[in-house]
């Protein structure tokens, strides 16, 4: 599907949306759509969170404090991979990853392994303010959803009044805890996926895209897996990338390839590498295959990647979300400390931050739009 269509049936969505909001949601209290924007209220999980929040108060103050700790060390850290990565984007030496990512489920993410780690991501961060925020004896008002064009989230809506009113440690500690609950959550995710990679074993190389018009074109497929060239056997990736550095350009190569379970033998005459004149060159895309020591392979690949995506959005979104830039909860963080502790230059010095912050953004997310319109 190509990114005019991926658009094309977002905006029909939308549109769908848009009628739904003037006709059957126009009187909801609970239902709130707007441009691009739906919202969902409830009430229903108030009682759990007040009183998981308020039976335990001495552990989420500490968990509170170790939030401010974490989400101001998160803040500098943030700001300074931006930077970086700004640098590197803006005096380019060669290809340069971009340094944030859209985080779209089905476009830039897996679509299933995406949402059930978005889902996790919001559950534990909106919960985590609530918790916190009851301990403080800070009201809250009702808890949701909401998608924003295409963007999921989910929040805890305190009584901004009695928040605002709160000491300053109170506040902080509910704007650290949720990026400090992704951190935890990243950490067990990661502990979960060396456990299950214990498992695995290399098990040859998987052809995982082809080039077209390349010397595998209509040779190999994607899926096959490689596990020999020329009589030589290998696991490993490293191996077979040793192998290939010994050929040469119009060199008739047998490959020994698994598909469909199948083992099988294909002749491939080598091209010439583009980047390193005098090598051979197959035309593909390999990943390292691995297959699991005990069975069960799809379940505990499936199992791997779950894990792997709530680890990386966890670290990613937790770390994004302590950047100094309101609402995020590090702006808010930043900007409620300067204001309280510098009364006459808080406010202005948080404003410069904030920009700085949304100009590192900006130049951080250009070359994934780039990648996304092509």
């Amino acid at each position: 599907m190509s990114l005019v269509e991926i658009l094309l049936g977002i905006l029909g969505f939308w549109a769908f949306v848009t009628l739904l909001g003037v006709t059957v949601f126009k009187e909801s209290e609970s239902v709130e759509i707007s441009l691009f924007q739906i919202i969902w209220r409830t009430k229903k999980f108030l009682n759990f969170i007040d009183r998981i929040g308020r039976r335990h108060e001495r552990f989420w103050r500490i968990y509170g404090d170790a939030g401010i700790v974490v989400g101001f060390i998160g803040m500098g850290i943030v700001l300074y991979y931006l930077a970086r990565q700004a640098y590197r984007i803006l005096h380019p030496q060669g290809p340069v990853a971009p340094g944030a990512q859209l985080v779209i489920p089905g476009v830039t993410i897996p679509l299933v392994y995406g949402l059930i780690a978005l889902a996790v991501l919001l559950v534990v961060h909106e919960l985590s303010h609530g918790f916190v925020a009851r301990a403080e004896k800070i009201p809250l008002k009702s808890v949701g959803i909401v998608l924003f064009f295409v963007i999921p989230g989910a929040f805890v809506e305190p009584d901004e009044e009695a928040l605002n009113k709160a000491p300053l440690r109170s506040r902080l500690r509910v704007f650290g805890a949720g990026s400090l609950a992704n951190i935890i959550v990243a950490l067990i995710a990661l502990l979960i996926i060396n456990g299950i990679g214990l498992a695995f074993e290399p098990a040859g190389v998987e052809v995982n895209g082809v080039i077209k018009g390349s010397p595998a074109d209509g040779v190999l497929q994607p899926g096959d897996v490689i596990i020999g060239i020329n009589g030589q056997n290998f696991t490993t990736i490293e191996e077979f990338i040793k192998i290939m550095n010994t050929t040469r350009p119009n060199q008739t190569i047998t490959m020994t390839i698994v598909r469909d379970g199948e083992i099988k033998t294909v002749k491939i005459t080598l091209g010439e590498h583009p980047e390193r004149p005098g090598k051979g060159f197959i035309g593909i895309y390999p990943t390292q295959y691995l297959k699991s020591k005990i069975g069960f392979t799809r379940a505990l690949m499936d199992l791997f990647f779950t894990f792997y995506w709530i680890y990386v959005l966890n670290v990613g979104i937790g770390l994004m979300n302590l950047l100094p830039l309101y609402p995020l909860d590090g702006g808010r963080m930043l900007m409620d400390t300067l204001t309280e502790k510098f009364p006459r230059i808080g406010r202005p010095i948080g404003y410069s931050v904030a920009i700085l912050s949304l100009i590192l953004l900006i130049i951080n997310i250009i070359p994934s739009i780039r990648g996304l319109i092509g």
